[in-house]
């Protein structure tokens, strides 16, 4: 007889922290002062926002930095609870660097912050498909949407996953203790 393991969550939790990526700018200027405003949170949202804004509106930049801008307003933009304006922005950003795994993350954490859980997979999976930066915090969200969906085992090995990319962050580890593995 084969033993099967089984997976239950101690404690459903909707309100698990998620986590977000900041896109590195090349050079200085305006630009350089959003993404450090969405990376360090040193300016209140709204005033990171503004900062983003007039970078995109009047600087000179590369499509890899407007686009990486564009990411970090988003940013900025979910963090104040705009989260229509933030998707707005990463669909922006996603047209002109496809490529770019961190628009995809916190495309992902803005389709969890407004609960729509099979949206937030489709965006983490691509995530995780171009190898993000912040692989970790891709397959961390990814876990909460997986357990709003139902798929309880599958949110367990990507919060393990997620620990695994990334000992030394408590989150993943918070997430695993709320588990019980047991075995049929």
């Amino acid at each position: 007889m084969r033993k099967i393991a089984t997976f239950t969550a101690i404690a459903f939790v909707l309100s698990a922290p998620f986590a977000t990526a900041q896109v590195s700018i090349i050079g200085g200027g305006i630009a350089k002062d959003c993404y450090e405003a969405a990376k360090y949170q040193r300016t209140s949202p709204g005033e990171g926002e503004k900062l983003c804004t007039r970078a995109i509106e009047s600087e000179l930049m590369n499509v890899t930095n407007k686009a990486a801008t564009y990411t970090n307003r988003g940013v900025l933009r979910m963090r104040s609870g705009r989260l229509d304006a933030a998707l707005s922005d990463y669909d922006i950003a996603k047209r002109m660097r496809p490529e770019e795994g961190a628009t995809y993350l916190n495309e992902g954490a803005a389709h969890i912050l407004r609960k729509d859980f099979n949206a937030a997979l489709v965006s983490l999976d691509k995530a995780i498909e171009l190898d993000s930066h912040d692989l970790y915090a891709a397959y961390y969200n990814r876990a909460i949407a997986k357990e709003n969906t139902g798929d309880i085992q599958g949110a367990y090995f990507d919060f393990k996953r997620a620990d695994e990319l990334n000992p030394d962050w408590d989150l993943a580890k918070r997430q695993m203790a709320r588990f019980q593995v047991t075995t049929n």
